[in-house]
C-alpha cells in the first residue's frame, strides 16, 4: 500500500482488520517516520514484522539496471541499448531515486512517440525532465 503515511487511523484500523481476517501479508510504503507514527497505535503496530528504509540507488546500481535494459511496466523504448551519455544523464537527473527514474523513462517514451523518433538521446531525456515537475536536473 503506497503512501500509507497519509492514511488516517480509521483507514489503518480497516487495514488491520483485513490483515487479521484475510490471512494475507501487507507491505506499507510511506515517507520516513511512518514507523514512529504507527507506533502510537499498539493494536496496529504489534502486527508489523519489520521496517526497511529504501535508500537511493548508487551509480553502479543505476548503470547496471539501465545496461540490463530495465524499463517500468508498460513502457516500451526502442530495442537498442542506451548510450553511455544517456545513462549518465538519467543517473544524474534521477539521483538514484527509483520512482523518479520510472517517471523519466515513461516521459521519454511519450516524447519519442510524439516526435516519431527511435533514438533516445540526452536531448530527449532533458525534454522529459523539463516536462515533469521534479525541480532542477
Amino acid at each position: 500500500m503506497d503512501e500509507a503515511d497519509r492514511l488516517h487511523m480509521n483507514s489503518l484500523e480497516a487495514i488491520r482488520s483485513i490483515f487479521d481476517d484475510g490471512g494475507v501479508g501487507m507491505v506499507l510504503i510511506g515517507m520516513p517516520g511512518i514507523e514512529k507514527r504507527v507506533a502510537r497505535f499498539p493494536q496496529f503496530y504489534s502486527r508489523i514484522g519489520f521496517v526497511h528504509e529504501f535508500r537511493p540507488l548508487d551509480e553502479a546500481q543505476m548503470t547496471r539496471l539501465l545496461n540490463e535494459r530495465w524499463l517500468p511496466a508498460g513502457v516500451r523504448l526502442p530495442d537498442v541499448a542506451l548510450a553511455p551519455d544517456v545513462i549518465a544523464t538519467l543517473i544524474r537527473m534521477s539521483g538514484g531515486n527509483f520512482r523518479l527514474l520510472t517517471r523519466l523513462l515513461t516521459q521519454v517514451e511519450r516524447i519519442l512517440k510524439v516526435n516519431q523518433s527511435e533514438i533516445v538521446s540526452k536531448e530527449i531525456v532533458t525534454a522529459a525532465r523539463d516536462s515533469l515537475v521534479i525541480g532542477q536536473g
